[in-house]
């Protein structure tokens, strides 16, 4: 095994850690503010990816017709939010209640996504890049894009958590939903934030995956595994812990090419979401932003 391939699989690994990341972020943001383990956020992500390649084939750029997949993702969570979410929080319906709902929402996102655009794979409009060559580690133009933004979007997301108004409520919430309405804050209106910035995160994230690899109807699906992991690995609720969590799985499944076949890897992510429940349940960081 030669030091390059170690090398190479190394930065594969933050490439999709990244990826992950930005999903995971979301995830865990709705779980630690609304409670619920949405099983649906992996299609979601595919539906980012499918709106920004709908637009992009249709002759506008990739950086728009992300913007506008992601306007498009946060629409369906928000009609998701009245029509299902909304009326199960008035109801205080049980976490299994809503697993079993998310489980339910995430199949008709998926076929609808089949049923309007195929099962077919699709890749973007967008110029080829050749790879730089650097020691003789691979370096894709595509991959550091997906590296950078995640980087733009974690220090977003922190700036709008610790100075803005709706990032310290959203905290309050997130601690004791209770005394947040007590204190006069507008849950509803935080509620709102909430689908918002997790929409936006899940449909880049599902766009720069769809960059680096294709784009397919249960991508998403498929990355739902590694997306919990990641969560339960830095710490449920934990935004910063899920974006530890996912590049240390995104790293792990990468370098386990190296030992296994391929085709097992997203194996890795399971085993360490077995491992550090039986371990470490809380997570390697305290759950709360």
């Amino acid at each position: 095994m030669l030091l390059t391939d170690i090398a190479q699989a190394f930065f594969n690994g933050i490439a999709i850690g990244s990826v992950i990341a930005l999903a995971a972020i979301g995830l865990t943001l709705t779980y630690g503010i609304l409670k619920i383990s949405n099983f649906a956020h992996g299609d979601y992500m595919t539906l980012g990816a499918y709106l920004t390649w709908f637009f992009n084939i249709n002759g506008v750029n990739i950086p728009i017709a992300m913007f506008l997949g992601a306007v498009g993702t946060v629409g369906g969570m928000l009609i998701a939010e009245q029509l299902l979410w909304k009326p199960m929080r008035k109801r205080r319906a049980t976490p299994t209640t809503l697993i079993i709902l998310s489980i339910g929402l995430a199949l008709f996102v998926r076929n609808g996504i089949l049923f309007i655009w195929g099962g077919n794979n699709q890749r973007y409009d967008v110029p080829l890049v050749p790879a730089a060559d650097i020691f003789g580690i691979k370096v894709a133009f595509y991959r550091l894009v997906a590296i950078a933004l995640a980087i733009v979007a974690v220090i977003v997301l922190h700036f709008i958590l610790q100075n803005t108004k709706i990032g310290k409520a959203m905290r309050a919430v997130a601690d004791n939903i209770d005394l947040a309405k007590v204190s006069g804050i507008n849950v509803d209106r935080i509620v709102i934030w909430t689908w918002v910035i997790t929409g936006v995160l899940v449909a880049v994230a599902g766009s720069m995956y769809g960059l680096i690899t294709v784009i397919r109807p249960n991508m998403g699906w498929f990355l739902i595994l590694p997306m919990f992991a990641s969560v339960i690995l830095g710490g449920i609720g934990n935004p910063y812990g899920a974006i530890a969590g996912a590049l240390v799985i995104g790293v792990a499944q990468e370098l386990s090419v190296l030992l296994i076949d391929p085709a097992y890897k997203q194996g890795i992510a399971l085993l360490i979401m077995i491992i550090i429940l039986l371990v470490r349940p809380q997570g390697l960081f305290r759950g709360t932003m």
